[in-house]
């Protein structure tokens, strides 16, 4: 493995678990994104500002970890990553996740890390098909492509 962040990969899923477990305790919502995301319109009274306050949350917590991660564990790099496709593979990739959550009735966060923890027989189903396509995207990009 090139980039194995064993101290850092902990720390984000305690840091994961425990916001989705806030969350659930003080809103009784489950912590998947797709689902925070979707509830914004149509506007519910009530329901948009802590579903904004999450979502800002998300590329603040990015920022944070970008900008003082590296200074705080060594393991992180300085350097953002590159992507190497253009902008209408970007946009392609992201209609296709949208899709993907429509069509699976929900995301990788809702199905992967509250539906395996409350033991949904649906979110064991989804996040086998999203690990198995995964795996097979990796592979055909690596191998075929």
């Amino acid at each position: 493995m090139d980039h194995f962040t064993p101290l850092t990969a902990g720390l984000g899923g305690v840091l994961i678990g425990l916001s989705a477990t806030l969350l659930w305790l003080v809103n009784g919502r489950t912590a998947g994104i797709s689902s925070i995301f979707g509830g914004i319109v149509p506007v519910h009274r009530g329901e948009v500002p802590w579903r904004l306050l999450f979502l800002l949350g998300l590329p603040i917590g990015a920022w944070l970890g970008a900008e003082y991660g590296p200074a705080i564990f060594a393991e992180i790099p300085t350097a953002l990553p590159s992507v190497d496709i253009g902008p209408a593979a970007l946009v392609g990739a992201g209609l296709l996740v949208g899709i993907g959550t429509r069509i699976s009735r929900g995301c990788t966060s809702g199905h992967g890390i509250c539906g395996l923890s409350r033991l949904s027989k649906r979110s064991f189903v989804a996040v086998g098909t999203f690990m198995a396509t995964a795996a097979l995207t990796v592979f055909v990009m690596r191998h075929v492509i």
